[in-house]
């Protein structure tokens, strides 16, 4: 680990700073498209505000700007670099024009939807669907792998005082798109069951402690059995193993041994869940993220008169299934997309209760940052990664103590 960042006294902004930054020219990987430069120091204008980054969460958006797929992210934001990171803890450093809910030295996190405030649907409908919705730290410039980041004042949260500033960093991405898909849009009952792909991932943990909040049982699929020990320690009531079902996975192209091979390990599947549930009932709702191979199981799988929420595709985005199960049986399908800032904030106030626990399983120095992005890409990780910014070492809570560590 190279010497620690210099903070600078409260309010002062250099006029650079240092980043990771990611250029078209070293698309790839991790380890090859995250690069440490001395960038500028960016300006807050008008609404927004400009924050010291403690510590920043890891989150696979960050994989897919380095790779430059599904799509090159310097063609939307039009400029030749990039600062990943939509996940924040730290400091309100300088104030933007307007400003007035927030003061300098205030602690916060940071929520990731970026929105216009001026359309229809930012005052009266949904801000998630503003015309100009943005995932900052994706889709803006500017994310928290670096000293300093620029945000909207309305997506500061108050940090959590009790937590240290990597726990803050962490969860915000996949704990609020996790509510805002089983709250708001799949409408989560008492009593109800849920599928979870991915139970002991970022996503899938925090739909765990969700579900079981909401008073449903879940059933979370893993990939080993330590998977499936953490996701039941954040209240997952079932798990199945996906490796016991042998060609579940949807391959595109696939011949007709292996769709007979899939059909059977889907069925397979269902039986599992029939012996949990002790009765031949399917989930009725699926949180799905994964996408294209598991897709057409989840549809299959899903009760009658059931939801599918869906938020992503890590697998692939091109989607097939048997139709005929969605519409015979009247399943439904609800796309989801990260969250508006109230949902945030009655989110984060179950974090602030202690009602909801964030899962962080590793934390990472600022020197190695793309480390850390390279082993979510090899999926090597359990619960949410984060790596430390301006903050010198791991545990610290607020501003004076981290001044105390930068001077011991």
């Amino acid at each position: 680990m190279t010497a620690h960042l210099k903070v600078p006294e409260l309010g002062v902004v250099p006029p650079e700073m240092d980043a990771w930054v990611i250029r078209k020219e070293r698309f790839g990987d991790p380890l090859t498209s995250f690069k440490r430069e001395s960038m500028a120091t960016p300006e807050p204008g008008p609404g927004e505000v400009l924050v010291l980054v403690m510590a920043a969460g890891v989150n696979y958006n960050g994989i897919w700007a380095g790779l430059g797929k599904p799509v090159s992210i310097l063609d939307v934001t039009k400029k030749d670099f990039h600062i990943g990171g939509s996940d924040a803890s730290g400091i309100v450093w300088k104030l933007g024009e307007g400003v007035t809910r927030w003061k300098v030295g205030d602690e916060v996190v940071l929520h990731c939807n970026v929105t216009c405030g001026q359309c229809g649907a930012c005052n009266g409908f949904d801000p998630m669907a503003c015309e100009d919705q943005k995932i900052w730290g994706y889709e803006t410039p500017y994310g928290s792998f670096a000293q300093f980041t620029v945000v909207q004042a309305q997506q500061l949260l108050k940090k959590p005082k009790a937590l240290s500033w990597e726990v803050a960093a962490s969860y915000g991405l996949v704990y609020f798109t996790a509510y805002r898909m089983l709250v708001d849009r799949a409408r989560v009952r008492p009593g109800e069951v849920v599928l979870i792909w991915g139970a002991s991932g970022g996503l899938g943990i925090f739909a765990c402690q969700i579900t079981k909040l909401l008073g449903a049982t879940s059933i979370g699929i893993v990939s080993s059995p330590d998977k499936a020990a953490l996701a039941k320690s954040f209240g997952c009531d079932h798990t199945l193993n996906r490796n016991d079902f042998p060609g579940l996975a949807f391959q595109p192209n696939e011949t007709d041994e292996q769709a007979k091979a899939r059909a059977a390990a889907t069925k397979k599947m269902g039986k599992a869940i029939w012996e949990l549930l002790g009765e031949k009932k399917g989930p009725d709702v699926v949180f799905e993220h994964v996408g294209q191979e598991s897709f057409p199981t989840s549809v299959f799988l899903a009760n009658r008169m059931s939801r599918i929420v869906i938020c992503g595709a890590t697998s692939g985005f091109n989607l097939t299934f048997d139709v005929r199960h969605l519409w015979m049986r009247q399943k439904s399908i609800i796309g989801s997309h990260f969250a508006n800032a109230e949902e945030c904030h009655r989110a984060n106030e179950l974090v602030h209760q202690g009602k909801i626990k964030p899962v962080l399983t590793a934390t990472y120095s600022y020197d190695d940052i793309a480390e850390a992005h390279d082993v979510m890409y090899k999926n090597k990780h359990m619960g949410t990664l984060a790596c430390l910014v301006n903050a010198p070492r791991e545990g610290l809570t607020n501003l004076e103590e981290t001044r105390a560590a930068l001077a011991g």
